[in-house]
């Protein structure tokens, strides 16, 4: 398996997606952990990362077992349909609908002030906060690594080697993304062209994934290129957030976006 370029094209790949994608997730840890006592909230970021990279696994793990149920549970139109056909086929429907919905959130919407609470969280409480917020954001990490990657153990090393570099690099990734805005829309276009091969695999109708790989590749040259030849006076677009008005979130994410994770 290791021997195949496929195999570290697609480990590549994935983790560079599961890094992009993972911004948001340490925006909402780190505004969760923000309302704990300053010395106790590296402590509740780090044990926030370690929850999110345990669910992520442990989805991964249970969504590939129920990929091996290939026994047909119902048919439709002559089409018999198996465990595995409705995972890919939902999980796909899944990452098209979840990519469009955050494509026009952050495009479209204007967030409202959200109320904070005077009182500091307790420690306890923010982690099991940030756990259960984990599981809705692994969702579309899990499907993902599930359409790019063949093998579990790419899947596995992909996500691991993800959380380790936002837990080192968290600062840099952020500003990154956030100074260009576009790295964020690729990566959720990336993700409906995945859905589209999803559903179209639980249709029996597979896509070679180096022509997706090629595909995203190309996108992302291209999107360098770009970057490289804008000036560097131009002000990207701004894109929209969930804590755009609220004063103190905001000033928690900047903060601790300067001082790294």
């Amino acid at each position: 398996m290791w021997t195949h370029p496929e195999t570290w094209i697609s480990l590549a790949t994935l983790a560079a997606m599961e890094i992009v994608l993972g911004v948001d997730n340490i925006v909402f840890l780190t505004i969760l952990a923000g309302k704990l006592p300053r010395e106790q909230q590296p402590l509740a970021r780090r044990l926030g990362l370690g929850a999110a990279l345990g669910t992520r696994l442990a989805l991964l793990f249970a969504i590939t077992w129920l990929m091996g149920l290939t026994s047909n549970l119902f048919t439709v139109v002559g089409k018999g349909f198996s465990g595995r056909d409705l995972i890919l086929g939902l999980g796909g429907l899944f990452l098209i609908g979840k990519a469009t919905f955050e494509i026009h959130d952050k495009l479209e919407v204007g967030h409202e002030a959200t109320p904070q609470g005077g009182a500091a969280a307790s420690f306890g409480w923010t982690i099991l906060q940030i756990a259960l917020l984990d599981i809705v954001f692994s969702l579309d990490s899990v499907i993902t690594a599930v359409g790019m990657a063949k093998h579990v153990e790419v899947m596995v090393v992909a996500m691991v080697a993800a959380v380790g570099v936002m837990l080192v690099f968290a600062g840099p990734i952020g500003r990154f993304v956030d100074a260009h805005p576009t790295v964020k829309m690729l990566a959720l276009s990336f993700l409906i062209l995945i859905g589209v091969m999803l559903v179209a695999e639980a249709f029996e109708q597979h896509i070679p994934r180096g022509y997706v790989y090629f595909a995203m590749a190309f996108s992302l040259g291209v999107e360098l290129l770009n970057l490289r030849l804008r000036g560097a006076g131009e002000r990207p677009v701004k894109l929209h957030s969930r804590y755009e008005n609220d004063p103190q979130a905001r000033r928690t994410v900047k903060e601790q976006l300067e001082l790294d994770i």
